[in-house]
């Protein structure tokens, strides 16, 4: 097995047709190890988040391969898109979606659940205790704070046990020392658990 998780090919990802095309990727080729963790960084409008949307199985590239593990993408279905993703790829982005009417344990077991899988209550907490968050498991989405609803967010996103952890600008509506808070949990996790985390932002 390769020692790459993410593997993306002479990508290119164009919108539009004719005169009016966009080209948001030209012919990209990256490779990300695993227990990594990558930032990419740009303006808006760079292609940062089209990158992660093809690497992640989120969007199609219009030319090129994008391979996770051993699993090239590019001739999947829908139907096994949707359970790679589910299965072996967690996500977090600048919203928190969380349910309002669930508490913290409940919104993380959630994917599980939506998988047919009965989620155990100690792993649930476990996640919940890697966050910091142990002692909030029944608190509802309204009384935590920005930074208390990310740390769930990203607890819910390590239950399945993801090959690799995806942020879309997870930072980008917290204040700059809960940003820091938040960054300084994703690097833990690659040096304690092993976890590969690939980020896009803005921010330096």
């Amino acid at each position: 097995m390769t020692n790459d998780v993410i593997r993306l090919r002479s990508v290119t990802r164009r919108y539009g047709a004719g005169g009016m095309s966009v080209t948001a990727l030209d012919q990209v080729s990256l490779a990300f190890p695993r227990g990594t963790f990558t930032a990419v960084m740009g303006p808006s409008g760079s292609g940062k988040s089209t990158l992660l949307q093809c690497a992640a199985g989120l969007d199609r590239p219009t030319s090129g391969s994008v391979t996770v593990g051993d699993t090239e993408l590019t001739g999947l279905s829908e139907t096994k898109l949707t359970l790679l993703r589910r299965e072996r790829i967690g996500f977090v982005f600048q919203a928190f979606n969380l349910l309002p009417s669930l508490t913290a344990e409940q919104n993380v077991a959630l994917p599980l659940r939506l998988a047919g899988r009965r989620p155990r209550k100690d792993r649930v907490r476990e996640v919940l205790q890697q966050v910091g968050l142990g002692d909030r498991a029944r608190h509802r989405p309204t009384e935590m704070s920005g930074g208390q609803q990310q740390r769930v967010a990203l607890a819910r996103a390590l239950i399945t046990r993801p090959e690799v952890l995806f942020g879309d600008e997870p930072t980008g509506s917290l204040d700059s020392q809960t940003s820091r808070e938040v960054l300084t949990l994703l690097r833990g996790m690659v040096g304690r658990e092993g976890q590969t985390v690939i980020m896009v932002t803005h921010d330096p």
